[in-house]
Order: structure tokens, then sequence, then C-alpha cells
């Protein structure tokens, strides 16, 4: 089985989110988490950004070891030093070039021609390889990028010894098709393009990162660039724990390995919504809160019954948890479950009173809590016999 590199840029693209803004501890803590989660690569941070990004870079480069640590540049000469540097103590180090290849970029953002921007890829990449010898470059909008054009940016690329190539859908213009087509198109007429790891790297704008992640695996990639949480530049990136979990619940659709520990997303997710104080929406994918909760009164019996009838994958696979959420949509089934699970002992006599009073509090509640169950129960057995406030 052929083995799909995960690369992290949770502390590069993510930390780009307007308020994401991390701390050297906390940027540090995250990189070990990452490690120990088994991510390929962690792209660290932008290091021509700020001394403060380069001091971090450097703690992180010198203090996480078995994981390839990153450092981003663009084609200009003083960047990439800059990145050689703060990679100086990395056990694996890989510094991450790129230049924009679209017209629109080229002509209103850098203000230079097709040719201009080939002579800097060579420079940038040859520079790059002379200070590292694992260099990635990625042709920053290259969905909107003409596509006899990037055949020459990328063979011009991997002459200069570039090992990874990376095609960005930089602002989530592509569509699944698009993506898969691209891909392929390049993989087949680029020089050299055996000799390189493919890679992909699609933003949310349109709500389809994770799938054009998945149609440019389809295509040949062997590298996702993806976040925790999907954080990044406005909606964000692919998000690791989705592609990762492709991968795990789909190897009939996507037979490849990865090396992440499925396990530990969970704790990754809650770290990274604490240290960028940015909540994760509660229907997110795979880490969000309701991802394995259940108030369906059908949905509820059918997970009594067998947890497959309503989960592809198993809540302790990511290191969260199942409940049932008791609310006005629950069954009786449902309640009793969680009622003999807080250890609420109710013989069967009361049993219908006690769901019925569950039932019609459940009226006046978002969610009935397991304080609200006990308080009926103390009521049912005649402990207590005030009514319930609503």
């Amino acid at each position: 089985m052929e083995h799909i590199a995960l690369f992290d840029t949770t502390l590069r693209d993510g930390e780009q989110s307007p308020g994401a803004t991390m701390n050297a501890r906390a940027r540090l803590r995250i990189a070990h988490l990452l490690a120990q989660a088994g991510v390929d690569c962690i792209e660290a941070g932008f290091p021509a950004a700020s001394a403060a990004i380069e001091s971090s870079m450097a703690t992180i480069a010198r203090g996480v070891r078995g994981v390839r640590i990153a450092a981003l540049a663009r084609c200009v000469d003083n960047d990439i030093d800059i990145a050689g540097r703060a990679l100086r103590r990395a056990e694996l180090p890989r510094i991450h070039v790129f230049l924009a290849t679209s017209d629109l970029h080229l002509e209103k953002k850098l203000r230079i021609t097709r040719t201009q921007a080939i002579e800097r890829i060579r420079a940038g990449v040859a520079r790059a390889r002379r200070l590292c010898d694992d260099v990635e470059f990625s042709a920053e909008d290259a969905s909107r990028s003409d596509r006899a054009f990037l055949i020459e940016v990328f063979s011009a690329a991997i002459a200069a010894g570039a090992r990874t190539i990376n095609v960005p859908d930089t602002v989530g213009y592509a569509t699944p098709a698009d993506m898969y087509e691209l891909m392929a198109y390049l993989r087949e007429n680029v020089a050299g393009s055996e000799q390189a790891v493919w890679s992909v790297h699609t933003h949310d704008d349109l709500g389809m990162a994770t799938a054009n992640a998945c149609a440019a695996i389809d295509a040949g990639a062997r590298q996702v660039e993806c976040t925790i949480n999907g954080i990044g530049e406005r909606a964000g990136n692919c998000a690791l724990e989705e592609i990762a979990a492709v991968l795990f619940v789909r190897p009939d659709r996507y037979p490849y390995t990865s090396s992440v520990r499925m396990e530990k997303l969970a704790e990754l997710s809650r770290a990274v919504a604490h240290a960028t104080r940015m909540p994760v929406q509660k229907n997110k994918a795979v880490v969000g809160a309701n991802a394995f909760a259940h108030e369906s009164g059908i949905h509820q019996d059918g997970m009594l019954k067998d947890r497959r009838t309503y989960e592809i994958l198993d809540a302790s696979a990511v290191g969260a948890r199942a409940r049932f959420s008791i609310g006005r949509n629950s069954g009786r089934h449902a309640v009793i479950a969680r009622a003999q699970e807080i250890g609420i002992d109710i013989d069967a006599g009361g049993m219908p009173a006690f769901v019925a009073a569950v039932a019609d509090i459940a009226q006046s509640r978002i969610v009935v809590s397991d304080a609200d169950l006990i308080a009926i129960a103390a009521r049912i057995r005649g402990v207590a016999r005030e009514p319930i406030a609503l």
C-alpha cells in the first residue's frame, strides 16, 4: 500500500486565521502534539515574517524530534536564508518555497512576466537546495493558472532540485473534477514528474477542501497539506482530521497508509481550539461536539441495537466518546439507557411514569440534563415531591 503523507500547516496557514495568533509556548506545545500524533511534516511557520516567528521556529526545530519540520519562504534570497537559519538544528528540515503563477497574481501582485517568474523559481529552489536537501515548491494560485505555463513552472522547479511539488487551490476555486484533471495533467506532462512527490493544498471557500484533496489523491497526489480543525485563511483549509478519517474509514476506496494516530485527533482538536481561541463548530466532522451525539429516537434505538446503524466511525477511534443527547426527539429506549448509565434505579412499574415525565420536561428544555433525570427519578420514587422547575 502506498503512503499518503499528511503535511500539517496549522502553525503557518492555520495561524493566519484572523485572531488565531499563538504565543511561543503554545506553538511549541502544538508542535509536540502533532509529532506525537504522527503527522509526516509540520510546517512551523514563515520565519521571514517576524523575528518572533523565526525564534519560535528555531525552538521547534531544536526541540521537536522524529518529524520533518518545514519553513515557508518566498522565492526571495533573504526569505530562504532566514528559513535555512531557523531550521539549522532541525533533525529533518525542509525548506518550502513558493511563487504565484496565475496571470492575475503575476500582473497585479508581483508585476513580473512569466519568464521572470520561471527565473525566480529556478534561483529560489536552487538556493534552498544548497541550504537543505529537502525542498518543496508550491505554485501559489495553481488552480487558476494557465496549465501550459504550470508545465514550465514545475519542470523548472524539479530540474532545480525540488523533491516535492505542491499544487495549491489557494483561493478554494476548484471543484473535485477540476482538481483531478489538473493533477493528472501535470503528472503526465511535467518533465521529471516521476522524480517528485506530488502534493495538494486545498482551501474551503466553496466547502470542497476535503473533497478536492481526495480527488487529487485519486489523480496521484501522495501528500496532502492540511490543518487541525480546518483553520486557515478565510474559510480555512482541508482539515487533517477529515482526510485522516477518510483514509481510515474507506480503505476500500482509498487503499493507502497514513502514519497519523487517530486516537490523538480529539485531543489535538481541543488543544488547537484553546490555543487559537477558535471554538470548533458543534457539527464539525470528526471532532465537533455533535459528531458522535444522537438525539433522534429512531437513531438512538438503532445505536442501542448496533452502533454501526448510524456511526461509520467509532468515536473511541479518534479519542472521543459517543453520547445520547436527551431531548424532545428522544425515544423511551434512549431515556432508559441514559438513566441506567448514570445509575438511576427505577423499577419496571415506575418506568412508564419516568419516561412520560422526561418527555414532558423535554418540551421546555433544549437538552434534558443528567441532573434533570436524577430529579425526575427522585420525584417518581417519592423521595422528592416538589415539581421540577421549568
